[in-house]
């Protein structure tokens, strides 16, 4: 078998099952971009980032991700339509099946950490049938250096075979695709897609059982960034609630744009990368993602504008969901290592698009635990098809589809965490609607937006005066630098008052139908922190 690249000399691909004809190990990313040219998989854009098309697949698919159910799962994972479980001897079969697909073929093998605290860090081995596959995960895991790839020993095996496709019948998947996570044997067994997603949202998935389970470290769905006194904010969000807009800030380092562990004084990046949407990037909204496609990104489901290599962000005619993989340090403020002390601020993005909940409001620890479990934002009309009017979205502790453990698991232990640094304020921000909901109402301006986070992280609110909202009882501050007072108590900006209470009844409602299937295992405060359903009755 022939090799290249840097290679730890006891390392071998035989004994995980894998008789490959050509491997390729640890190539940098020049060698991995040339080679996805010669083998036109790719083509460069005018700034020399490489481009490529995932195929049928432009997005993960949850449906066909499964776990394997065992004596080390069957206990601890919160199995359901997230947590799809998986047969042992089932995924044995399938092991052999997708090994023995590789044989005599050319295989590209990656030795990478994730996890940038070395206590708690993990060592992962990748294979991939494409180059570009392996650029991406040079792009996102943490890079080893040359000396300690020499001395490798993986615990977690990512092996990933977009052309072999599983037959349901024999195999127990759901259709040819599937991600099986394997606890046990430490494995993730990727086929029939080529979205590289997987293999980033796999690792994520492993950690958010490891980290809580084995060390009480709280795993989160968020980015971070950092003060030049080293204080360090968190930002939680669904897509659209601006959280990687609003951490991206010139005068703090970036720490990470979405997977994050919290342990005993450190919050720390799981990535050596980022995996960023592109779609409608430009130079003037998002001039840090845009510098970065450069030499040694990759680029998924773009399109050109005709006749040139230059990108056409606003073309998602493949997909809405371009994106554009790139290391930390493409980022001018990026802090490496990627890891800072205990968070002085959380904050929790959420894009009401009823206008019910204030600007910003600062949360007790029950109510941090309430809201984190509930991970509540909106849909407005346009960004899916069939949603004409605000939907209102729930994804446990913002990030539902990536955890194994029950919710309440990681919201007992933010609890924990706050408990411990009484110092730490949560703040629930609203991106969304003021003056109305969507389509009466105005989306919160940007600029007041930028200006209440500045305010919170600088300590600007710590002394001002609370009132607690009427319905949701989160704290709301009387007045923020920057920021006129008007549009700090949402009912105020309302012409119609009562229009208003009617509606943040509803939506309490809706929360509390959401949290009625996370209730039985929630603690006496989380389920005190509930807003009020109660009809405001006003004389």
């Amino acid at each position: 078998m022939q090799e290249f690249g840097i290679k730890n000399s006891s390392a071998d691909l035989t004994s995980l099952g894998i008789q490959a004809a050509i491997a390729h190990w640890n190539l940098n990313a020049q060698a991995l971009t040339q080679q996805t040219l010669d083998l036109g998989q790719g083509v460069l854009n005018d700034t020399g980032a490489l481009c490529v098309n995932t195929g049928k697949f432009t997005g993960r698919s949850p449906k066909d991700k499964f776990t394997v159910k065992d004596a080390l799962t069957e206990e601890t994972v919160d199995w359901g339509d997230v947590n799809i479980p998986f047969a042992p001897e089932a995924f044995d079969a399938l092991y052999d099946k997708v090994t023995a697909f590789l044989a005599g073929k050319e295989v590209w093998v990656r030795d990478a950490y994730a996890g940038a605290d070395p206590q708690y860090r993990i060592t992962v081995r990748v294979v991939n049938t494409t180059p570009w596959a392996n650029l991406f995960c040079n792009n996102l895991f943490i890079r080893p250096t040359e000396q300690e790839i020499v001395n490798f020993a993986h615990d977690w095996l990512i092996i990933q075979v977009p052309e072999f496709l599983a037959d349901p019948v024999t195999d127990g998947t759901r259709q040819g695709n599937f991600t099986i996570v394997n606890f046990t044997r430490k494995v993730i067994l990727i086929g029939g897609s080529a979205y590289t997603g997987e293999m980033k949202k796999g690792i994520f998935g492993v950690l958010n059982f490891i980290l809580p389970h084995n060390h009480s470290v709280l795993s989160m769905h968020c980015s971070a960034n950092e003060g030049k006194d080293g204080d360090v904010a968190l930002f939680f969000g669904l897509s659209g609630t601006g959280k990687t807009t609003l951490s991206a800030d010139a005068n703090r380092a970036l720490i990470g744009d979405d997977e994050h562990g919290w342990a005993d004084g450190s919050v720390f990046n799981f990535e050596g990368g980022c995996y960023a949407k592109c779609i409608d990037l430009s130079a003037e909204k998002e001039p840090e993602i845009f510098g970065a496609v450069k030499p040694g990104a990759l680029l998924e489901n773009i399109t050109f504008f005709e006749g040139t290599n230059t990108v056409n962000y606003a073309d998602g005619s493949i997909t809405e969901n371009t994106r554009v993989a790139y290391p930390i340090d493409y980022i001018p403020n990026a802090k490496e290592p990627s890891y800072g002390g205990n968070p002085k601020n959380i904050f929790f993005l959420t894009c009401d698009a009823f206008g019910i909940l204030p600007p910003i409001s600062k949360l007790t620890r029950e109510q941090a635990m309430y809201h984190f479990i509930s991970g509540y934002t909106a849909k407005v009309a346009g960004t899916e098809v069939g949603v004409t009017e605000p939907q209102t979205t729930f994804s446990a502790c913002f990030g539902r589809v990536f955890l194994p453990l029950h919710p309440t698991k990681y919201a007992e232990l933010l609890g924990k965490k706050l408990e411990q640094h009484s110092d730490v304020n949560v703040w629930l921000v609203n991106t969304g609607w003021s003056g109305g909901s969507y389509g009466v109402g105005q989306r919160m301006s940007l600029k007041y937006t930028r200006a209440m986070i500045n305010a919170a992280i600088n300590g600007e609110l710590d002394n001002v005066a609370y009132v607690p909202h009427e319905v949701f009882g989160v704290l709301k501050p009387q007045s923020c630098p920057n920021v006129p007072n008007e549009i700090l108590d949402p009912r105020e900006t309302w012409a119609d008052k009562e229009a208003y209470d009617k509606k943040a009844i509803e939506l309490a409602q809706l929360f509390v139908q959401n949290f009625e299937k996370y209730a039985d295992q929630a603690s006496e405060a989380i389920l005190s922190a509930a807003p009020r359903t109660e009809l405001l009755v006003k004389e």
